[in-house]
């Protein structure tokens, strides 16, 4: 038996950090989240993100009920590490570091060597214009001030253009003067003093005070709709950009486009003014989508469905 997947709660939130747990998700599980973090030299990120993947909280409720994933209180599964764990934590990260500056290094032999796959010259035109650029910057930022009577937190006496970083002296490292790329991991379960507790079910969780929905019969029926889509095969994404709850897919958001947009009705009395319909059908037509109105019956737990597209006339 698989484990369950974490889910890192933090804020009533629930997130994703492992790249593997993703990828499950997406292609075994039909989950698609939202990539909230950035991504390092990439000037538009529209579309493609970073860790973590947020869920929705039906995503989140679905996989805890079908026992695909767990919730954990992300806050306070960190305790403070011992000093000897810290030690080792560090010198792990020395460690990596060296590996990289070898790797750049070596990266950089290989490219003197070999003319044909060395920088261009307008490359190297643009990088030295963005280090001028970085070096104006900076003098602007404390104009006045002589370089002997603001030095650097680690100086060299060598080669002023490098930095030392470490603690202590034994756990120095010159780092190059060119560019380099320091990886830092994204998920703490391999940190030892990173300890989670995990809570197998809505109701140990909501105890335990760190997870409250679905707590309305709103949130029930959301829960109830995205349920039933999600059994018929369907993908859901959010829909608030097109006046409803769920962009609904019917397939892998990143191949196919969405058919439907889905609203929730909380109840079957609940109230719906023709001028709704209306809209939703306008709406839906200029988006080249279906209007899906989902009914919820609380007492049933049953969903029913009613889409609306605008008809031409004549």
């Amino acid at each position: 038996m698989t484990q369950p997947i974490l889910l890192r709660v933090s804020n009533f939130k629930a997130y994703v950090w492992d790249v593997d747990d993703i990828n499950i998700l997406r292609s075994h599980h039909h989950i698609c989240g939202i990539l909230t973090g950035t991504l390092p030299h990439l000037s538009s990120q529209n579309i493609f993100l970073g860790l973590p993947l947020q869920l929705m909280p039906e995503e989140a409720v679905l996989l805890v009920e079908n026992g695909i994933a767990v919730l954990v209180d992300d806050p306070s599964a960190h305790h403070i590490p011992s000093q000897s764990a810290l030690k080792l934590w560090k010198e792990a990260r020395l460690n990596d570091i060296r590996q990289q500056i070898a790797l750049t290094e070596e990266k950089g032999s290989i490219e003197a060597s070999n003319p044909d796959r060395a920088m261009s010259e307008s490359a190297k035109r643009k990088r030295k214009e963005r280090e001028e650029r970085r070096a104006r910057a900076m003098a602007n930022a404390a104009p006045g001030v002589p370089a002997e009577d603001n030095p650097s937190p680690h100086p060299t006496s060598e080669n002023p253009s490098q930095a030392i970083i470490g603690e202590a002296p034994d756990s120095t490292i010159v780092m190059p003067s060119g560019s380099y790329t320091v990886n830092i991991p994204a998920s703490s379960s391999k940190l030892e003093w990173y300890v989670p507790h995990s809570n197998a079910s809505l109701t140990i969780a909501r105890e335990a005070g760190i997870w409250l929905y679905p707590s309305t019969l709103q949130e029930r029926a959301r829960c109830g709709v995205f349920r039933d889509l999600w059994e018929k095969g369907y993908y859901m994404g959010g829909g608030i950009k097109f006046g409803g709850e769920y962009l609904v897919y019917p397939g892998d958001p990143l191949r196919y486009h969405s058919h439907f947009v889905a609203s929730v009705i909380e109840a079957p009395d609940a109230a719906l003014r023709p001028m709704e319909i209306v809209a939703h059908g306008r709406l839906g037509t200029g988006t080249k989508k279906a209007h899906l109105l989902c009914e919820w019956n609380d007492e049933t737990r049953v969903v029913s469905y009613l889409s609306v597209e605008w008809a031409g006339f004549g």
